[in-house]
């Protein structure tokens, strides 16, 4: 099984909710960028294809401007070499290591708010079936607000390391 363009889109709409721009070329291999502002994201970059989604994404982050432009290529010959499940795992921890670097909120509030609804959906379940609330319920609301609060230390954290003065 290869990574067909399902999970590219999908892959693409998570980068876009992430940056907060349109990221419409995540796996592209050509990158034209300018020699010092590519070298302010050399630490981020991975030892392998992935590079081209951290560029991307840390470019759209740090407010860099980013455009597409088309460039006609011949058809493909022979099958990607990209796996859906072991590439794209390492897609998405690269996604979310971009996101945790430039706007953890936006990755830790939608965690947080998971854990939140399944605490009071649990809870609700235990009301009705057994009139109690229980120790799950519990765990689950005190792990909403440790992750949320640990988003928004995060948060700090992001602005004051990244703050641009001039």
């Amino acid at each position: 099984m290869r990574l067909n363009q399902e999970h590219i889109e999908s892959l693409q709409w998570l980068a876009s909710k992430m940056t907060g721009h349109a990221v419409l070329d995540l796996t592209s291999g050509f990158r034209a960028v300018r020699a010092d502002k590519f070298r302010e994201f050399l630490h981020l970059l991975p030892n392998g294809f992935s590079y081209p989604t951290t560029c991307t994404m840390a470019f759209f982050r740090s407010a860099y401007t980013v455009a597409y432009e088309p460039i006609p290529v011949a058809q493909r010959v022979g099958k990607s070499h990209i796996r859906p499940l072991k590439d794209g795992i390492r897609f998405l921890l690269i996604i979310f290591k971009i996101a945790t670097l430039y706007s953890p909120l936006k990755l830790f509030v939608p965690v947080a708010a998971a854990f939140f609804l399944t605490g009071l959906g649990y809870y609700a379940y235990t009301f009705v079936t057994i009139h109690r609330f229980t120790n799950m319920s519990t765990l689950l609301f005190s792990a909403a607000v440790i992750i949320f609060l640990i988003g928004l230390i995060s948060e700090q954290i992001t602005s004051l390391t990244y703050r641009r003065d001039g």
